[in-house]
């Protein structure tokens, strides 16, 4: 196991240096806090996490969650978790004063937050899915449901869960069947099934409250016939005690990755008992659940992200521990004569330890940069600066849900290659990450919907002023590099790579306005990974500016080889990472149509 899961150092740097917390705090919503007080609740979290998540961690993988007698039995830290998180308010922290929260900043929980993935990622879910659903509550449903459900579920006591996927309909949500059907007491009778419910049973919690999308009787099809439901597994009564909801646990999913953060299989009504009451309007469930969407893709993009930093924390150590093999000498001969060398001497454990820095940090800086443009847009009384955010959100929030998914699983697939045959054995925690971060790529929208996400709707929402708008913030560092001589070149290299982009916009937007949406939407996750990458250059350039600003500042904050390893970073990505545009490139604008469906089948 590693001594240092996270990078400490780098988090705050990112996120007061890079992303500027303090300027996110001049809003009256956030006057009660300053960087003295947030950094002590950061440095209490980690504190928590190193003795109440990081300890477990193998331990939870080697001894899951499991199915038995109806319920579901998980390891006794969640209990920890959940009680301990509530009282910090872990759950509650981002909620107004008045819904029992701490006001903080999204951008500061969002840090906070993924120091305790990293340390122990089948944990933070768990609270994770209680906060959500509590702020569906808070949102949208009325002051009865909010008094019932929202302060029990804010200390930890209570559970909750989102339950839109259902075993025939999968990603389809316009195609689930779940019935409501209204009664004259206030409630409705809910009816029907739904699958892979992360945190939807588990011994700890007395009372899991799910927020259930289903269809009220005659209702229109497709998504506008959608409604939300709160669903508790048991219900309170007018005395104050509780009674069983008739939602039962059918199953949990057993897996290769976070074995210890449960997946349940759901049954509601089974003897014709669930009730449900209607949160907010009839028909309008998925937009409610979508609007709450952002921040759960947030969530999962930080999850991956944290997964890849401490995957690199322990590859890390292992190439300053490991003797193997020795360097070459001048005449391209090894003496045998000399001592072992270090694998991290090794070029090529090199590249794959650059590789994963470059990943981890930059994705970091990705997930914080999208923290910070929802606190903006919940804050600011502007509503020219909360459009603009509202559209630099929607176009970044794709690749912030993908980048760290698809990056990170690559990334930590190389980290296992660092240890090499030690990485795929258990006694080494590599294996532990790459199995858990697989499931990221899934979370809230497997990458080919996140893709079609971005081309299809973000890139042409109102005629392209997203992308315009991203397009500005890149090139604003763009030109800030080009100042200094040193990162001159690596802002000519974005620049093109950028113009680059509009080009394939250019060879793809007509297909899509001649109405063939499937030729324009065939390679959209070859355009998420381009973009990606080109975003993410531009966050690794915009490290860089301020490093080299640091590194002439006798004052500064972090020793110098701080700052040089994020230009050195920086390098790494534009030399390795950046190029692949190309080849990217190259199919997205080519003339074959081999994936698109043909009369004649050919995939036998």
């Amino acid at each position: 196991m590693p001594k240092k899961y996270i990078d400490i150092d780098s988090l705050k740097y990112v996120l007061y240096d890079i992303h500027n917390l303090e300027d996110v705090l001049v809003n009256t919503r956030y006057e009660d806090h300053d960087i003295e007080s947030l950094d002590l609740f950061l440095d209490s979290v980690k504190e928590f996490s190193d003795r109440e998540l990081f300890p477990y961690f193998k331990e939870m993988d080697e001894q899951p969650a499991y199915y038995k007698d109806g319920a579901v039995i998980v390891h006794d830290q969640v209990k920890t978790l959940m009680q301990k998180g509530g009282e910090m308010g872990l759950i509650s922290a981002s909620f107004d004063y008045e819904d029992g929260g701490l006001q903080i900043p999204f951008l500061a929980h969002t840090a906070a937050t993924y120091i305790m993935d990293a340390a122990n990622n089948h944990l933070p879910g768990y609270a994770g899915l209680t906060q959500g659903a509590a702020e569906l509550i808070i949102e949208f449903a009325n002051q009865e449901l909010k008094d019932t459900y929202v302060e029990k579920m804010a200390s930890g006591q209570w559970g909750g869960s989102m339950c839109l996927t259902e075993p025939q309909a999968g990603s389809s949500l316009s195609d689930i069947v779940t019935k409501a059907t209204p009664t004259d007491e206030g409630h409705y009778k809910i009816n029907g099934q739904k699958i892979f419910i992360s945190g939807g049973d588990y011994q700890h919690a007395e009372n899991i409250v799910h927020l259930v999308l289903a269809r009220i009787e005659g209702a229109p099809k497709g998504t506008k016939g959608i409604s939300l439901f709160v669903v508790p597994k048991n219900r309170p009564t007018a005395d104050g005690t509780l009674e069983y909801n008739d939602v039962m646990t059918v199953a949990d999913f057993q897996k290769m990755g976070q074995r210890g953060y449960c997946t349940t299989h759901l049954g509601f009504g089974d003897t014709q008992d669930c009730r449900g009451w209607l949160v907010g309007e009839p028909n309008k469930g998925l937009k409610y659940m979508f609007l709450m969407m952002n921040a759960a893709r947030i969530g999962v993009g930080r999850g991956a992200s944290a997964i890849a930093m401490a995957a690199y924390r322990a590859s890390l150590q292992y190439a300053n521990e490991r003797p193997q093999g020795r360097k070459l000498t001048g005449s391209g001969k090894k003496n045998p004569e000399e001592k072992q060398a270090l694998i991290i001497e090794h070029p090529d454990v090199r590249r794959m330890l650059l590789l994963q820095k470059a990943v981890a940090e930059g994705s970091m800086s990705l997930v914080f940069l999208a923290a910070k443009y929802y606190d903006i847009i919940a804050s600011t009384k502007d509503p020219k600066e909360k459009e603009k955010y509202h559209l630099l959100l929607e176009m970044i929030i794709p690749m912030v849900k993908t980048y760290p998914s698809e990056a990170g699983t690559a990334s930590v697939n190389n980290g296992l290659q660092v240890l090499g045959g030690y990485g795929f054995c258990t006694d080494f925690i590599l294996q532990q990450y790459y199995r858990d971060i697989r499931i990221f790529a899934l979370y809230e929208g497997t990458t080919g919907i996140q893709s079609q996400d971005l081309l299809g709707r973000k890139v042409t929402m109102e005629n392209g002023k997203g992308l315009e708008l991203l397009s500005g913030e890149i090139m604003k560092v763009i030109l800030e590099a080009s100042k200094d001589e040193t990162l001159k070149k690596y802002a000519t290299t974005l620049g093109e790579k950028l113009q680059l982009t509009q080009q394939v916009l250019q060879h793809l937007l007509p297909f899509a306005k001649k109405g063939n949406y499937e030729r324009y939407l065939a390679d959209a996750n070859l355009f998420m990974e381009h973009l990606s990458i080109v975003v993410v250059g531009w966050l690794w350039l915009e490290i860089a500016v301020d490093a080299r600003k640091e590194l002439k500042n006798e004052q500064r904050k972090y020793p110098e080889v701080f700052y040089e390893s994020k230009v050195k970073t920086m390098r790494y990505f534009f030399a390795y990472e950046i190029p692949k545009t190309n080849a990217l490139t190259e199919s997205l604008m080519g003339n074959e149509e081999v994936t698109i469906k043909t009369a004649k089948e050919h995939i036998i």
